[in-house]
């Protein structure tokens, strides 16, 4: 199997090792999405809301903090990036569409059925902030790449900024909204100020109620939480992804999730990242821990993790890539790049296979399981994306919804069978 590209006749413009690892990224995305998707929405972001902080679901909940909660998405993100200045590229050269067309065409279509994911199946849905982020970090393609890089750095590093700076504000005003005979403005004043990490009275009975109901119940609770992470976008979810994403455009251009980087240079990150960044984060989850996981002091040491996001996600892959150039685990590496291939498919598919899992109208697990439990719905459908994407590759060129997605972009059908040979 060859490590630099090319595997088949409708693959002949992909790069193996950038689908491995898109592959890898979006297996390990429903390592933190399972628990949103199975339990009350505010067990995402503190434990001690659903799924347990004791024994086993402990250790689920601090394994994924440290290694995959956020650096999944990070990577996902940094590698949309890549591939928006690899098919702007590529649009450059081809006698269709143009490079602005065909990027702003993909954006509009991928809006539009990120919405309908995000109310019909997963309110976390990741493509309409990608579609937003995307239109605005095209035009800076052609920046230096080490520009790029710095560019998306400063943008998270104002991101974390804006966020710490926000720490004692929140302190004050907890300790007066708590104070006896606080007044009602103050009261509310915290509410809304704590709605992103502390969790209304009432609102996981609500969730349960409603994902626990049928596909009517189901869509007005996914709607009410759909539409306020859709607000916060603009102030969080977008500017964390243009920054990542004009980091993962840079290191395209610098070769890095081609293989263009000497081995030496991958094994400095994932020193970094494993030996630097995971023990870090390691010690802000174990503050969480000690603090009983008082939401504040939980989203304080959240904020500072996201400082690490970045290094880990890049450790991860950068272990991916070296598995690639030497050519170890070609089967297991074979299935990923096809899952990578697939991504779009499998991510969406992903949301449809939970939904039916956990909502009322299908098995009714929802707020049933603890963390522990839920990693075998992840495994079951981790098996499913890597039995079934090779074979499908096998037949068709594209996954189903690729190639709907590209139909919708050339608006002309595709080609989608591949060529039967004797």
């Amino acid at each position: 199997m060859s490590v630099t590209g090319a595997t088949s006749e409708a693959a002949s413009d992909r790069i193996l090792s950038i689908d491995v690892v898109r592959g890898f990224a979006v297996l390990g995305i429903l390592l933190m999405n399972i628990v949103g998707m199975g339990l009350p929405t505010y067990a995402y972001i503190n434990p001690v809301y659903a799924g347990g902080v004791t024994d086993a679901d402990f250790w689920t909940w601090a394994v994924n903090n440290v290694l995959t909660d956020g650096k999944m998405r990070a990577l996902f993100t940094m590698l949309f990036g890549a591939s928006t200045v690899l098919i702007a590229s590529r649009a450059d050269t081809s006698a269709g569409l143009g490079p602005t067309q065909t990027h702003y065409r993909r954006l509009f279509w991928m809006f539009a059925i990120g919405m309908v994911h995000a109310y019909l199946f997963w309110f976390g849905d990741i493509l309409v902030t990608y579609a937003v982020a995307g239109a605005l970090v095209f035009p800076f393609r052609r920046l230096n790449p080490h520009l790029l890089i710095g560019l998306g750095g400063a943008i998270l590093g104002a991101l974390f900024a804006w966020h710490i700076s926000d720490i004692e504000p929140l302190k004050a005003l907890m300790a007066a909204a708590m104070a006896p005979g606080a007044d009602e403005t103050t009261r509310a004043a915290w509410a809304g100020a704590s709605q992103t990490f502390v969790m209304p009275p009432g609102f996981d009975a609500q969730e349960i109620a409603g994902f626990g109901g049928g596909f009517g119940e189901a869509l007005q609770a996914r709607a009410r939480i759909a539409s306020l992470l859709q607000v916060l976008i603009p102030f969080d979810a977008g500017p964390e992804a243009v920054g990542q994403m004009l980091i993962g455009m840079g290191l395209f251009r610098l070769g890095f999730f081609s293989l263009g980087w000497p081995t030496r240079a991958y094994g400095m990150l994932i020193l970094f990242g494993y030996a630097c960044a995971v023990p870090f984060t390691a010690m802000l989850a174990w503050l969480m821990h000690q603090s009983g996981f008082e939401p504040l002091r939980v989203h304080e040491m959240e904020v500072w993790q996201s400082l690490t996001r970045p290094f880990i996600a890049l450790a991860h892959a950068s272990v991916l890539l070296l598995i690639v150039r030497a050519g170890l685990f070609e089967s297991l590496v074979s299935r990923l790049e096809a899952a990578g291939r697939m991504a779009f498919t499998n991510y969406l598919m992903t949301s449809v296979i939970t939904s039916l899992v956990f909502c009322g109208y299908g098995l009714g697990l929802y707020g049933h399981l603890s963390r522990l439990q839920l990693l075998w719905v992840v495994a079951g459908v981790w098996a499913l994306i890597l039995l079934w994407s090779r074979p499908w590759l096998a037949r068709f060129r594209y996954g189903p919804l690729e190639w709907i997605w590209r139909s919708l972009v050339q608006w002309k059908r595709q080609p989608f069978r591949r060529a039967q040979t004797a």
